[in-house]
């Protein structure tokens, strides 16, 4: 079973190098149902594993060009902040259990999964319904058209959820830098990738010293997953911004019903 969860450490690595996002919306899922922990636990691993990727990953396209680093700060600033702020502060102080009743148990856990995937459905449904109208590469057009108090506002908003379900948020802000700061597919990707770096290394600071981290599993697991991300950007290469974002929207999807499902009606 092992073995199986480390095959998927690189399909994470791919996955976030593709497609900007998706990593988290993979790993907690492998560290809960492959290798056993449980999900606040599993959710700080995820922090860690997916920023060290993510920052391997964002390098990458600063490299060729395809990332706004400018955007990536202005949204990263307030995201960061909500991110160190709910993991350090608010996911500690809400009890285990929530509700407790004679025919009803609702935890902390269930709470925090089934958060994650409905808000996966909502931002897999922007993703394939909407088409938007091709935008130009060209860096300076873009810069144009960027409304910082907007992405102000969506980094909040994003650093907040970031915080609470313990992931790095590509699966949120892919959406946001496509459809509202119309980036186009592979500029919102190397960006997304510079965002979830210093978001979930936020929080993954704000984590340690609240969980008690199995750093030689984190190391090997974060290795592998780097190795996908060189093997994705190389696949990337043979992808175009037509095909990546409904791809990101349906893989989205699927994650979201899978995990509803598991939490809801197989326990």
């Amino acid at each position: 079973m092992e073995i199986i969860g480390y095959v998927l450490a690189i399909m994470i690595g791919l996955l976030l190098s593709v497609l900007g996002g998706g990593g988290s919306i993979l790993t907690v899922p492998v560290l809960v149902y492959v290798f056993g922990l449980p999900p606040n636990l599993a959710t700080a691993y995820s922090l860690g594993i997916v920023g060290a990727s993510s920052l391997v990953g964002s390098l990458n396209y600063l490299r060729k060009g395809l990332a706004s680093p400018k955007t990536a700060l202005f949204f990263s600033f307030p995201s960061f902040l909500m991110v160190y702020i709910m993991r350090k502060i608010v996911m500690p102080l809400i009890p285990n259990k929530i509700l407790i009743t004679n025919t009803l148990s609702i935890d902390k856990n269930l709470v925090v999964m089934v958060t994650f995937a409905l808000t996966m459905l909502l931002a897999a449904s922007s993703m394939i319904k909407r088409k938007g109208k091709n935008t130009s590469d060209d860096i300076n057009e873009i810069r144009k058209r960027l409304n910082y108090p907007l992405i102000f506002i969506e980094g909040l908003a994003v650093g907040t959820l970031t915080g609470f379900v313990g992931v790095g948020g590509g699966f949120l802000i892919i959406p946001v830098l496509t459809n509202f700061v119309k980036l186009p597919m592979k500029f919102a990707v190397g960006t997304s990738l510079m965002i979830i770096a210093i978001n979930s290394l936020m929080g993954f600071w704000g984590d340690a010293g609240n969980q008690l981290l199995d750093y030689h599993f984190l190391l090997t697991f974060t290795t592998l997953s780097i190795l996908g991300v060189f093997i994705g950007s190389y696949v990337s290469k043979f992808v175009s911004n037509q095909q990546l974002k409904p791809l990101f929207g349906w893989f989205t999807l699927l994650m979201g019903c899978w995990i509803l499902i598991k939490e809801l009606f197989l326990k």
